[in-house]
């Protein structure tokens, strides 16, 4: 009885193996046609990447400030500096007087 049931339900096994391998790859090949579906997120997501992207193409970083304007404040700090000098100057003259 076990040998007549093998003789039956091997083959048979067999055949539902290869069934199912052929009915797998028909899917897989029917799944490349039709891509990858997209989601509303992945699809929102993306068009603010593609936004943020051509905000940072014409961002222009700050400019650094030329040695000119750096020598003029310079000079301008000095100038305040004798400035200040010369007026606690002038008030030590007048409290000697």
């Amino acid at each position: 009885m076990y040998t007549i049931f093998m003789l039956i339900a091997l083959p048979l096994l067999a055949i539902g193996w290869i069934a199912y391998a052929m009915w797998m790859r028909k899917v897989r090949e029917e799944e490349k046609k039709a891509g990858k579906p997209t989601s509303q997120r992945l699809k929102k997501t993306k068009s603010e990447v593609v936004d943020w992207a051509e905000k940072m193409a014409k961002f222009e970083p700050p400019t650094r400030k030329k040695t000119e304007d750096r020598k003029q404040k310079t000079d301008d700090r000095e100038q305040k500096t004798e400035d200040r000098e010369q007026k606690t100057e002038d008030r030590e003259q007048k409290t000697d007087i």
